[in-house]
């Protein structure tokens, strides 16, 4: 699934396309993709609105439009953005016809990707927690909001609630740069480690985004058909026992949480007393 540095990747190449432009018509191929309102609200609150701004909040697309209300899209596994004057892929889901002739579609192949037409962004977004790339989110919020949960820390970091935008991927790479293990108790975290995995997890964000995210597959492309590139810089994720880069030991695969979690055995020492994952 895209996260945080897919979704800014994508947001960034949409706005300067996309600002400005108005949307004569709509067309829904497939009713499911739409989770509100209806397929026919949706068209017709959507006919003649022209498009403000395209934005990103955690794994979210925000398209803002002139009547103040919000379209909100969300990729989920294979959802893709494009705009043109043609359909390209061979999914589409949704189109978008512009006033200049131009259209953007949203073409997804496994059809999970969700959109919405909203008033208040409560009625699409989950409960958030910060930012990480914002200057809310820095190890002084983070040693304080670790030592209140008693959790481990890769299921604590995906929580949405906590902080918003990281999976799977971003998580396993920011705790290896920092270190640390992802079965680490949060409230044991000292003051200066938690000052090192906020700049770790800064770090590994702005560096995907400068890649424009990771592809593993055909699935993920940018607006302009591009694969991202950051999955070539990686240190553990997908790297399961293959030598780390940093100091060659074998890097192991662990479920933590319900998901599968890569780890260095000597850059991230295992806590001394195991705990169960949850």
């Amino acid at each position: 699934m895209p996260e945080l540095p897919e979704v800014e990747t994508v947001a960034r190449q949409l706005r300067p396309q996309l600002v400005g432009s108005r949307i004569e018509r709509v067309s829904v191929l497939w009713p499911r993709t739409v989770a509100r309102p209806s397929v026919r609200g949706f068209r017709q609150g959507l006919r003649g609105r022209t498009l403000e701004r395209v934005d990103r909040r955690a794994k979210y697309l925000l398209f803002g439009l002139d009547d103040g209300r919000t379209l909100v899209g969300h990729l989920r596994m294979t959802g893709r953005f494009h705009v043109g004057r043609r359909v390209p892929g061979k999914h589409p889901r949704v189109v978008f016809e512009l006033a200049d002739g131009r259209r953007l579609v949203f073409d997804d192949v496994r059809k999970f990707g969700r959109l919405a037409l909203v008033r208040e962004l409560s009625e699409a977004l989950p409960p958030l927690g910060p930012e990480p790339l914002s200057q809310a989110f820095d190890g002084a919020w983070l040693h304080t909001a670790l030592r209140e949960r008693r959790r481990l820390l890769k299921p604590l970091l995906l929580d949405q609630s906590f902080v918003a935008g990281l999976g799977n991927i971003y998580v396993d790479e920011s705790l290896h740069r920092a270190g640390l293990h992802p079965l680490r108790r949060s409230h044991t975290l000292r003051r200066e480690q938690a000052d090192v995995l906020a700049q770790a997890i800064r770090e590994v964000l702005c560096g995907a985004v400068e890649a424009q995210g990771s592809s593993f597959d055909s699935f993920y492309r940018t607006p302009e058909g591009n694969p991202g590139s950051f999955q070539d810089e990686f240190f553990v994720y997908g790297r399961d026992g293959k030598p780390c880069r940093l100091c060659g030991a074998t890097i192991a695969k662990l479920v933590v949480g319900q998901r599968g979690t890569h780890v260095c055995p000597r850059c991230q020492p295992a806590p001394r007393r195991r705990t169960s994952a949850r």
